[in-house]
């Protein structure tokens, strides 16, 4: 879960970093200029009112932070006030250019006195989404000690979740391992991809520590003598042994 502004003048790439970022956080995006469109036309340019539309959009999204979801929040944010009413998060500046298309704002603009992450002319938008993703979310070593999941996920619940985290209390860290089982018949209808998206939602608090992989349909699993590894069953309370897939699939089926 995370909290992130990515602020600085008009036209110097806010948006496109955003969306070069989102995916690979799977991150909710609030643009501002669209957030004014849409829920702000009530606010101009001043300095007060550009300190509400900050305030607004940091509780905006706050609101994703409670749900467990990661953030990021594309606008201009230009003065101390405004990034203050913002509240505290992971401050990506993009600057790129001097001065920006509206003279008002150039004229507001203070930059800022700390960054997490500030982002110059040179390199990529994809680039600097890698720079920011490896600074936010820490990167899965795959040479520590690591525990093996071998799972459908169709879908991914609490029972899961918590086999999960047991692993990571044991080990460490862990790989999630997922059969591509899509459309094999109806017990199997999400696709690797959005597999993979619930798992990283309901892991988010736990980033840098798993890492998440497709398989093959793996029906048998073989190993010889002296591999170097353990296998065992992890056990849990009863309640959550009790959790069904096939329940939460039709209890989808039915809200949908």
């Amino acid at each position: 879960m995370k909290k992130i502004l990515i602020m600085g003048l008009p036209g110097t790439g806010k948006t496109t970093l955003a969306t070069a970022l989102a995916p690979l956080l799977n991150a909710v995006v609030f643009n501002a200029d669209l957030v004014r469109e849409n829920l702000s036309r009530d606010l101009g340019f001043s300095h007060e009112d550009r300190v509400e539309h900050a305030r607004r959009m940091g509780w905006m999204c706050d609101r994703v932070l409670e749900a467990g979801g990661t953030v990021i929040a594309d606008f201009i944010c230009p003065t101390p006030e405004a990034r203050a009413a913002f509240g505290d998060a992971y401050t990506i500046w993009v600057d790129r250019i001097k001065s920006g298309r509206f003279e008002d704002t150039n004229r507001m603009f203070v930059a800022p006195e700390r960054v997490d992450l500030r982002v110059t002319a040179e390199g990529t938008p994809q680039y600097w989404a890698e720079v920011a993703l490896n600074l936010i979310r820490p990167a899965f070593d795959p040479q520590k000690p690591t525990a093996l999941f071998i799972g459908r996920y169709q879908p991914f619940h609490t029972g899961h979740q918590r086999l999960i985290e047991e692993g990571l209390r044991r080990v460490g860290q862990v790989c999630i391992a997922v059969r591509d089982t899509h459309g094999t018949s109806a017990s199997d209808p999400l696709p690797y991809f959005a597999v993979r998206q619930r798992i990283e939602a309901a892991l988010s608090a736990h980033a840098g520590k798993f890492v998440v992989v497709p398989l093959p349909n793996v029906t048998n699993v073989f190993y010889g003598r002296d591999v170097g590894y353990s296998v065992e069953r992890i056990v849990l309370d009863n309640d959550i042994e009790a959790i069904s897939a096939t329940e939460v699939r039709r209890l989808i089926q039915a809200s949908g």
